[in-house]
């Protein structure tokens, strides 16, 4: 598959797929004349990585977790220490969030009253 057909099979830009191999998420062979050539399962991949970059993960984690994924697109146990930092993470900054929601709340409903 060349990089304008996976481009469109997976609605990403051929850009993108390139910054994808040059992170070390996908991987292309070249032909002798320089054009890069996918394997069929290249969409999968592509999807599996825009799902992981969409859950908040770095491409470094990512690539990190690319052995460990199954066939179905799950993560073994291997790396399920990883993602439950991520997670931990983001409820961290999810609580944070909502304490900062809620101190611009009271300003807003301060100012307000004073109206």
């Amino acid at each position: 598959m060349k990089i304008g057909e996976l481009a469109t099979a997976t609605g990403t830009s051929a850009r993108l797929l390139r910054y994808y191999e040059e992170q070390g998420l996908l991987e292309s062979h070249r032909l002798d004349s320089g054009h890069r050539r996918y394997n069929d399962n290249a969409p999968v991949v592509v999807r599996r990585i825009r799902a992981l970059l969409d859950a908040g993960l770095p491409t470094r984690v990512i690539r990190d977790l690319q052995p460990c994924i199954r066939r179905d697109g799950t993560v073994a146990e291997c790396k399920l220490e990883t993602l439950q930092e991520h997670l931990d993470g983001l409820d961290d900054r999810i609580s944070a969030l909502s304490e900062t929601r809620a101190s611009l709340a009271g300003l807003v409903i301060a100012a307000q009253a004073r109206e």
